[in-house]
């Protein structure tokens, strides 16, 4: 099992600690401005960025393969479902691996496409951000830690993906589905009720050389 660093407290979840980000992670004060622009090359060698994405409604999912946390939404496949549900809507889906290199998480083009086939997964890409410059703009520090920027190019979700700060695949169907409900709201073109809240997951691990 990943070893968890604890940025501010931890709960004992059955055998894992759930690592909550901090408070500050947690304010809303960057809710309903732009999001960070950011720009990355997928696991395929494309570039993206969220310039060109302008008129669209993106999804960021920062992962770690080896985080129990992450694990939890694949091996239940509620996150391949949203990723679905979501392409299926417009909606540009990326999972974003943050981890630097010789960190738990790093994934090289090629182990992220492996990991997209194994776990069936389907975003829209899977972006490289080996030097966590994604993860920072965006003050992420857990592993999944949910944005969702609006058509217009503003934030308007942070967080968790769902309630239940757990690692129990069976704690999935009783939890609120925080990303999905948002996803509903944003598309449906009204404020998102629950705009900011906890995530809760492994800490993303950057790397000292990170920039």
């Amino acid at each position: 099992m990943s070893k968890l660093i604890v940025p501010r407290r931890s709960l004992l979840l059955g055998s894992a600690a759930v690592a909550f980000a901090p408070a500050a992670a947690f304010a809303s004060s960057d809710l309903g401005k732009p999001a960070p622009a950011f720009s990355a090359t997928d696991s395929n060698g494309k570039s993206w960025s969220l310039a060109e994405l302008k008129g669209k409604v993106v999804v960021l999912e920062t992962t770690n393969h080896d985080c129990p946390y992450v694990r939890k939404h694949y091996s239940s496949t509620n996150m391949q479902t949203q990723q679905r549900e979501a392409a299926a809507r417009g909606v540009v889906w990326l999972t974003v691996a943050s981890s630097a290199p010789g960190q738990e998480g790093f994934v090289s083009a090629a182990q992220a496409n492996e990991l997209t086939k194994t776990r069936n997964a389907a975003p829209a890409a899977f972006l490289l951000d080996p030097q966590s410059r994604i993860a920072r703009a965006y003050g992420a520090t857990v592993t999944p830690h949910m944005y969702i920027v609006d058509a217009a190019g503003m934030l308007v979700y942070k967080g968790g993906i769902d309630s239940i700060p757990s690692s129990s695949v069976s704690d999935v169907p009783k939890a609120k589905q925080y990303v999905r409900v948002a996803l509903d709201e944003v598309l449906a073109g009204k404020p998102v009720a629950d705009a900011a809240t906890r995530p809760y997951g492994c800490s993303l691990k950057y790397g000292n050389n990170a920039a």
